[in-house]
């Protein structure tokens, strides 16, 4: 599962790289084209990089949030578990105790 959250994350981290590839092909066109400054062009791209980082941030903390939130549920069923079985080990741990005491001998062997 975690090999699955780090691809999505990667997808991700690829996913702005190409956008933010897009976008400077795109702005460098306009720029060469003469619709653009050059300085306005950088300007830009800052900023689509800039948001896309942000994006991207905000995208992984709400993943990080999900899967924390699923790791608590799944603890959560676990803990119950855990104290089931510790009760009826108690109760094992007792019986065996109370059948040492009646016949040490045949506990023993």
């Amino acid at each position: 599962m975690i090999d699955a959250i780090k691809k999505v994350m990667l997808a991700g981290v690829g996913a702005a790289a190409i956008s933010t590839e897009k976008a400077e092909k795109a702005l460098n066109e306009l720029v060469e084209k003469g619709k653009l400054s050059a300085t306005d062009a950088k300007e830009a791209a800052k900023k689509i990089a800039d948001e896309g980082k942000q994006e991207f941030e905000e995208a992984s903390k709400s993943l990080e949030d999900r899967f924390d939130s699923m790791l608590k549920k799944l603890g959560r069923g676990q803990a119950e578990r855990i104290e089931s079985l510790e009760t009826k080990l108690a109760a094992v741990e007792a019986r065996l105790a109370a059948l040492e005491k009646e016949s040490p001998a045949k506990v023993a062997d």
